[in-house]
């Protein structure tokens, strides 16, 4: 049999020390194995190469397997599990669990991630984008290297070192300050965005004054990307959690929050002060605001997985490919601009795909008949890089 016992520096639970007694071997961090000290005649292996201990642990006959918390929880029962084992758990308090504890805020509604062992791309922009968010962080992707990734972004962190242990430590700081310093391990940081806006729903448009307009955002003379060519584009850019989206030229900012409600991360990019005003109002905080023309104001800023164009011309393009994005949206309202995106994409090495999207609203006359009124068409291509 394969115990598995959490610890959060909380003496242990009986059956977890029977569970020690007649084991033949326990595996575990240094400190978990200094902080239980297991029975003399019991086996120990400190987990640094973690699987040659669970090569170990699995040869053997009754095992303890000592871990952090809930090890159910991105723990070591996932790895277990993968291995054929189906192990007994005895878990603790997780640390995401008690860090929250800690500072007195609620977690039903968090977002948890981990930056061990995968991309911490996926982490970063979770925090990016989300209201609340707590990351189980990783060697070499720590609080410094978090706080780096959250530059610009109106966020708080609260850094939980050590947990459980004498020397625990608290810190609320802004993402800069995480950035400038070093920090005791093992940590799990809680990214807060602590605005009153994000008091409410973050991918909900803000609420109007009584203005509301045309299908639901704020704009400048129908300088908007209407719903259903925005439709179509979202489709494309497959927005989701752990992505970074760039709307680039992005009017009233509409594309950008159709993300965003997709829990991607999202950047807006516009030059025009009257429109960045709108994108405040129709986004609140579920969309950071990057006044500045493109590709100028690409400059600093983190690499996107998709973008979308619908502004900035051809220069706004040709600035997004550079980055190299795996997904491109671009819309156009003339042939010509529409071709030479085309081979602008091409070019670059995306495999490209375009349609002319034609839509015709109802409209209502007299009667209760309606006609159909024809909208603009638009072209739009997606490219994506294999």
């Amino acid at each position: 049999m394969i115990t598995v016992v959490g610890c959060d520096g909380s003496p242990l639970p009986r059956r977890a020390m029977d569970r020690l007694s007649s084991a033949s071997m326990v595996a575990g961090g240094r400190r978990h194995l200094e902080a239980v000290r297991p029975p003399a005649h019991v086996r120990q292996v400190v987990m640094g190469d973690v699987a040659a201990a669970l090569d170990q642990v699995g040869a053997a006959g009754d095992a303890v397997v000592l871990a952090s918390g809930d090890p159910g929880f991105f723990g070591i029962v996932r790895a277990l599990r993968e291995r054929g084992h189906t192990p007994e758990v005895l878990p603790a308090v997780s640390s995401v669990a008690g860090a929250f504890a800690r500072i007195g805020l609620p977690w039903d509604d968090a977002v948890v991630v981990s930056a061990h062992g995968r991309d911490p791309r996926t982490a970063v922009n979770a925090c990016r984008a989300m209201p609340k968010t707590a990351v189980f962080t990783a060697p070499g992707y720590g609080p410094a290297e978090l706080g780096a990734g959250l530059a610009g972004w109106d966020v708080t962190l609260y850094v939980a070192e050590r947990l459980g242990a004498g020397d625990e430590r608290i810190t609320r700081c802004a993402p800069a300050e995480a950035a400038a310093r070093a920090w005791a391990e093992p940590n799990v940081v809680l990214v807060v965005r602590e605005s009153e806006s994000a008091a409410r729903t973050h991918n909900q448009p803000a609420a109007p004054p009584g203005d509301w307009i045309g299908d639901g955002y704020r704009h400048r003379a129908g300088m908007i990307t209407k719903w259903e060519v925005r439709a179509v584009a979202v489709a494309r850019l497959r927005p989701t959690l752990g992505m970074l989206v760039w709307d680039v030229g992005a009017g009233s900012g509409s594309v950008g929050i159709e993300c965003a409600a997709h829990h991607a991360a999202v950047i807006a990019v516009e030059r025009d002060p009257s429109a960045c005003e709108l994108i405040r109002q129709n986004a609140g905080p579920a969309v950071r605001l990057v006044p500045g023309s493109a590709p100028e104001a690409f400059a600093g800023l983190p690499d996107p997985d998709a973008v979308f164009v619908g502004g900035g011309g051809l220069a706004a393009l040709g600035g997004v490919l550079a980055r190299r994005p795996r997904t491109v949206v671009a819309t156009y309202a003339a042939v010509d601009r529409a071709v030479r995106a085309r081979r602008a994409l091409t070019d670059a090495g995306y495999a490209v795909e375009g349609v002319q999207l034609a839509a015709s609203r109802f409209a209502d006359l007299p009667g209760g008949s309606f006609r159909l009124d024809a909208q603009n068409p638009v072209f739009l291509l997606a490219g994506r890089l294999s």
